[in-house]
């Protein structure tokens, strides 16, 4: 027997209203959060005994002369591609192009090394590369504003790499 549902107190309707679709909206969060990675933390010996300082990206970006030198460490999107090294902003709604974003520099001289193992970040991890494009990255290192990158279009680079969070 389907016994159909009747609203005749308010406040059943409203308890009603709350189980069946705002719970959800609420729960979605906590579900998908417990899909996440776990970060991936690649660090080198280079610069250990320097401390960097936590740097907003457009703060860099517009004030980038004031960091020449300077190590910092820096949030923001890594890009890669033909002659592209890169870190934008990672925000949607900042300006991508290259005038806005640092020329990224890894070098041999810092080999970055997964944290507890001895796996490189551009070795053959798992059968593949580590993928690090269009990935929110921490980048530690230091800024050098009379290297620009390819081409010179870029606002200034980021050498001496000895810390990426994935």
């Amino acid at each position: 027997m389907i016994r159909a549902v009747a609203f005749t107190h308010p406040k059943r309707m409203v308890a009603f209203f709350v189980k069946a679709i705002i719970a959800p909206f609420f729960l979605a969060p906590l579900f998908f959060q417990s899909c996440k990675h776990e970060k991936k933390i690649y660090q080198s010996n280079c610069n250990d005994d320097l401390s960097y300082k936590h740097v907003g990206f457009r703060q860099l970006i517009d004030s980038i002369q004031l960091y020449d030198h300077q190590y910092v460490e820096i949030d923001g999107t890594y890009i890669e591609g033909n002659e592209e090294s890169a870190l934008v902003n990672d925000s949607l709604f900042a300006d991508h192009s290259t005038q806005h974003a640092l020329w990224v520099n890894f070098s041999q001289d810092c080999p970055l090394v997964l944290k507890g193992t001895n796996r490189g970040i551009f070795e053959i991890n798992d059968g593949k590369f580590t993928q690090l494009n269009n990935k929110s990255v921490t980048i530690r290192g230091k800024i050098d504003v009379r290297h620009k990158g390819h081409l010179g279009s870029y606002s200034g680079s980021i050498d001496r790499i000895s810390y990426v969070k994935l």
